[in-house]
């Protein structure tokens, strides 16, 4: 049995928690939190071992919070710490905490795999390395929109590789998450130097791949718009969708109108956290013309990486085989009965 520690406790963390928690071959060692709030509450109303920051001990007991200890002294535990933290914490962690204490770490996407910041220079996604991060110390699990990019991106690779010239992706996000509490501006904007596009080069390095970004004001789904050109004619619409259907992580939907549909519909379903932890391809939005075809599939923004956090510990601390990890994950997450109900043509009618 491992130690698993969760650094953070905010939209991942939270999520993280809810699996981890459950796991029987994981002795959850509890969550961090760095501001002291109602998620303090929240976590230990769900029976968590709650740790924070020295400095903020005094702060925990004035407000009634009967917390564990200390972040340090969860790390100190740990066999294993998953960081949480916001874009950018996590190289203060590696730093601070992980290095010194001699603890191997999963970090977020966003964090850097290049330069003085970097955490790490591997970036997991469970359809394409699973295997390469066996037995490593430090590793970043791809963001939603990356993790997102390989499901889709690796299958099409081994169908058609040969055939594939080029792959544009536009990426249309949601501006904030469900939970947040922040505005949702009235404006699409563009990030003008996107990091996917390098972070799905590093695992899949031969990808001759453009991405471009846009935030919406949504806080339903990321929408991917994946626009692929092949050598000659392109593969019927049925040879594109034939690798997918029965992909792990993908659901093929027929008639929802648009991302909210998505969300709300896994809300009113029950998914925990609303989350589908999948992305969905929608079929009626899939074209093929001459030598090009556009595939359109939302992406279940921080639900989709939590899964994909279970398979990358499998893999780091239990060497499992893919297969066998596959059906834990899926086991736990109810991901092939989620994509059945979703699949189901009455669904979004």
């Amino acid at each position: 049995m491992v130690k698993v520690f969760i650094n953070g406790y905010g939209n991942i963390g939270r999520r993280l928690a809810t699996a981890l928690s459950v796991d029987k071959e994981i002795q959850f060692v509890g969550v961090a939190k760095y501001t002291i709030d109602d998620k303090v509450k929240e976590a230990l109303d769900k029976h968590y071992n709650v740790y924070v920051p020295d400095e903020l001990l005094g702060q925990c007991k004035e407000k009634g919070y009967s917390v564990t200890g200390t972040v340090k002294d969860a790390v100190k535990a740990a066999d294993l710490i998953v960081d949480a933290a916001k874009e950018g914490g996590g190289f203060e962690n590696k730093k601070n905490l992980y290095v010194p204490l001699n603890k191997p770490a999963i970090f977020q996407g966003g964090e850097d795999w290049q330069g003085e910041t970097a955490v790490s220079n591997v970036i997991h996604n469970s359809r394409v390395n699973y295997d390469k991060v066996q037995g490593m110390t430090y590793v970043i699990q791809g963001s939603c929109n990356v993790s997102g990019m390989g499901r889709i991106m690796q299958p099409l690779k081994e169908a058609f590789d040969n055939s594939i010239i080029r792959t544009d992706v536009s990426l249309i996000r949601r501006w904030a998450d469900l939970e947040d509490v922040k505005p949702v501006k009235d404006s699409i904007e563009w990030d003008k130097h996107p990091h996917h596009q390098d972070d799905v080069k590093n695992f899949i390095p031969d990808a001759n791949l453009y991405v471009d970004a846009f935030k919406v004001p949504s806080r339903m789904m990321h929408l991917h718009h994946m626009t692929i050109r092949f050598k000659g004619k392109a593969p019927t619409k049925d040879q594109i969708l034939e690798p997918f259907r029965k992909e792990f992580g993908v659901a093929i939907i027929k008639s929802a109108k648009g991302t909210g549909d998505v969300r709300k519909k896994a809300i009113e379903l029950g998914f925990v956290h609303g989350d589908t932890n999948m992305v969905h391809i929608h079929e009626d939005i899939l074209r093929v013309q001459d030598d090009t075809i556009k595939i359109g599939y939302s992406d279940d923004q921080t639900g989709m990486v939590i899964p994909e956090n279970h398979m990358l510990i499998q893999s780091l601390v239990f060497k499992r085989p893919r297969s066998e990890a596959l059906a834990r994950t899926d086991k736990l997450f109810d991901m092939s009965k989620k994509r059945k109900i979703l699949e189901d043509e009455a669904t979004f009618k």
